[in-house]
Formats: structure tokens, sequence, C-alpha cells
């Protein structure tokens, strides 16, 4: 009798039950501390197709002196992700610097350097835009800030870990023969590290093209604001016209940029 060879070593598939287990476990306590039942989404699931079937299909397109504006506010959105983005990558680079201990001139601050980015990642764009939105009041500033802040934190983060993967012995060798720490980065960092640090620009802008949709519902401005207007006088069904646009345009950000990081990573 042929003895079958099992596809899952015995202590890996332990490891997986185990793991299964576990996320069970947590599943339950998760929603029995929370109060929330699972078969409320079944029971009320067809007043829930009912409301989208009816109020937001067919979409619909609002009256024609609207639309150049729609069209607009997406631009702004478009605009906004990039300009915040660009700002946050080039404050990050510099940033960056000093929160690597391999080249920064201070290495024992480096570890504040990482923590204050840790901190500004933590704080989602739609907190700071609703902590900035009392003190810029509703537009295009408040979105920018919001985007800027959290792109800022994300991209130190990326660009520290980026500039660790460095060899030491680059930097070393340059700082044997007296480079001083301008010429270490421009001889070292920005030759290994450029093409990391745009890959991790281009995946960010594809972040903040949603990121901005979101703040600007809150009073960031763009194609967002627009949205909400549309939703809160209760016209979904235009709402959902400009939902396919926003879908649209990340779609073609996402190939866009994908395709370049790709190109850049060859």
């Amino acid at each position: 009798m042929k003895r079958k060879m099992p596809l899952i070593a015995r202590e890996q598939k332990r490891i997986y039950t185990g793991f299964l287990v576990i996320m069970a476990v947590m599943f339950v306590l998760t929603t029995a501390y929370t109060g929330f039942n699972p078969m409320v989404l079944v029971k009320n699931g067809d007043a829930f197709w009912e409301f989208i079937t009816k109020d937001f299909f067919p979409p619909a397109l609002p009256r024609a002196s609207r639309i150049p504006g729609i069209f607009e506010s997406i631009l702004v959105t478009l605009a906004l992700a990039m300009s915040a983005t660009t700002i946050a990558a080039i404050l990050a680079f510099f940033v960056s610097l000093f929160g690597s201990e391999k080249v920064s001139p201070f290495p024992r601050a480096a570890k504040y350097v990482r923590g204050f980015a840790t901190f500004l990642r933590n704080i989602p764009a739609l907190v700071w835009a609703f902590i900035l939105f009392s003190s810029l009041g509703i537009g295009t500033g408040v979105g920018f800030v919001a985007l800027c802040i959290t792109s800022f934190a994300f991209m130190v983060r990326a660009f520290v870990e980026t500039i660790e993967d460095v060899s030491q012995d680059c930097v070393e060798s340059l700082e044997a023969v007296g480079a001083s720490f301008p010429q270490r980065v421009a001889q070292a960092i920005l030759p290994s590290c450029l093409c990391g640090f745009l890959s991790w620009y281009l995946y960010c802008i594809e972040v903040n093209i949603r990121a901005s949709t979101i703040v600007g519902m809150v009073g960031g401005g763009g194609v967002g604001l627009t949205l909400f207007s549309y939703i809160k006088g209760f016209q979904y069904d235009i709402a959902f016209t400009i939902i396919l646009l926003v879908a649209a345009m990340v779609i073609v950000v996402d190939r866009v940029t994908g395709r370049l990081r790709k190109e850049i990573l060859k």
C-alpha cells in the first residue's frame, strides 16, 4: 500500500490550524464585546440592495451647467494629491537623512526623528482634516495640509528604510577620505536610493488620490466636497455618476504609476 505524502508538514499544519482557531475566537470575542451581530447584515441585506438599486441606479447626469464644475473638481483633486505628495516628498527626503543612523551627522537623534514620523503617520489624514477644519475652514488648504502631513510621515519612514539598505562600505569610504555630509549624500545616498525614493513617491500619489477624495468630503475641497453635496441633497443617482468618475480616475492613475514604478525598478 502506497503511503501518501502530506502536502504540508505537520508542524506547519498545526500552526495554520492554531492560527485559524485564534482568528475564530478573536472574531467571536470582538463581536460579543462590540455588540455587533453579523446576522443583522444578512437580515437587512434586502433593504440595502433595494436602496442601492432604486436610489443609485441608473446613474444620472447633473444639469449641463454643473458638468464643467464636476470635472474641474476632479482636476482639483488630482492637483491636490500630486502637489501635497511632491512637497511632502521633498521635506521627507531632507528629514530622512537625519533619521538614518548611517548617514545622519547626529546619529543619536535619528531614533527621535523616526519616532516623530511614526507618531504623525499613525494619525489618519481624515483626523488631520477634522483638526485643521476648525482653524483653516473649508477649502483645498485643509486637504493639502492634511495630505501633506500624512504623506510626509509615511515617506520619512519609507526613505529611511531605503537609506538603511545602502551599503555601509560606500558611506564609510567617503568618510575616510574626508567627505562632508552633503558630499556623502550626493555621492552615496542619491545614486543608490533615487529609484527607491521615486518608487515610494509614485506609490504615495496612488494612496493620496483616494485619500484626497475622502478628505474632500469633510471640507478639504475637490471632488469629495462635490460628491458630499449631492449625497447630502439626496441626489444619489448623480452622486453615483461622480463615484464612477472617481473610480475611473483612480484606476487610470494606478495603472500609470504602476507602470512607471516597474520601469524605475528594472
